[in-house]
């Protein structure tokens, strides 16, 4: 075990300082960060002083060593356009969107699993039928228009649910459905698939024969074993949900991590957006990290393999 972990580990660093690498290189390559950041009006000089002011004017290999530096130091730089620390910036959005995606979340993981366990328990019955249409509904359908959706509905024709802001719970709903309702069908058809294949293995059959109660044979003998893959998708749909909300954001007004990276990004924010980018890789790779470490306390076989 710790060896799984150590070289898991040294992986999750690696991934982590490629995704820096880049996240420093996409901004600094897609046009001068200096004239994007005073604007297009300003003169000549005023790109120079800002060139050399936020020392864009150095070798990229020094401006990266710079900045991974402050970056170990806690010192994720300060925001041109807001002019306030970064880490302060990203903390305050980090809540919104931490509570809209953990609430996504639970949303999907209760309709996805008991979903997903029922329509193996009877395959091509009622509940299994359900349960495909509400997956290639889910699949087909684009998130910006459920979401809508959901917003006239609920918040404008019956008048149930507020549509924008975050100021209570109430105000969390609708984007939670309308993000969480994105990761569910992946969720339940990975669950049922593997509750079938669990199912239908020797040591479910012997657990039977023994005369186990069914609902004990479900959850301790299939469930738990039908768990692996679904421990690691759900890692990376928290993942997708923590960097890639900016379009339930914005249709709510949630002022979240996404809405942030897209204010950024048009009025070139560079100290943002190279914190951003490489918040959500790093977290990509800590959440798969865990979900490695989860998956093999659940099936110890996968540490052999």
């Amino acid at each position: 075990m710790l060896t799984f972990t150590v070289r898991r580990g040294l992986l999750t660093l690696g991934v982590i300082f490629v995704t820096s690498v880049i996240a420093f290189l996409l901004v600094h390559l897609s046009g001068d960060p200096a004239a994007a950041m005073v604007g297009e009006g300003a003169s000549a000089a005023d790109v120079a002083a800002a060139r050399t002011l936020y020392g864009f004017d150095r070798p990229l290999v020094q401006q990266y060593g710079e900045w991974v530096a402050r970056l170990l130091s806690g010192d994720f730089g300060r925001s041109f356009y807001l002019r306030m620390n970064v880490s302060e910036i990203i903390f305050d959005h980090l809540r919104v969107t931490g509570t809209l995606s953990l609430t996504a979340l639970a949303f999907a993981l209760t309709l996805s699993i008991p979903l997903g366990v029922l329509a193996a328990l009877r395959p091509g019955s009622l509940i299994d039928r359900f349960s495909l249409v509400l997956a290639v509904a889910g699949q087909s359908m684009p998130s910006f228009i459920f979401a809508l959706g959901l917003s006239y509905f609920f918040g404008v024709y019956l008048g149930w649910l507020p549509i924008s802001g975050a100021q209570s719970w109430q105000h969390y709903v609708l984007p939670s459905i309308a993000l969480g309702y994105y990761s569910t069908p992946a969720l339940m058809r990975l669950t049922r698939s593997g509750m079938i294949e669990v199912l239908e293995s020797d040591h479910v059959r012997t657990a039977r024969a023994y005369g186990l109660a069914p609902w004990r044979v479900v959850i301790r003998h299939g469930l738990r074993h039908a768990m692996a893959p679904v421990v690691a998708l759900v890692a990376v749909q928290l993942g997708f949900m923590l960097g890639g909300s900016v379009v339930i954001e914005t249709i709510f007004q949630l002022n979240g991590i996404g809405q942030l990276a897209w204010e950024s990004i048009q009025r070139a924010d560079i100290e943002v957006i190279q914190a951003i980018l490489l918040f959500a890789a790093t977290t990509y790779a800590i959440l798969t990290f865990m979900a490695d470490l989860a998956n093999v306390m659940i099936d110890p076989r996968i540490r052999v393999s």
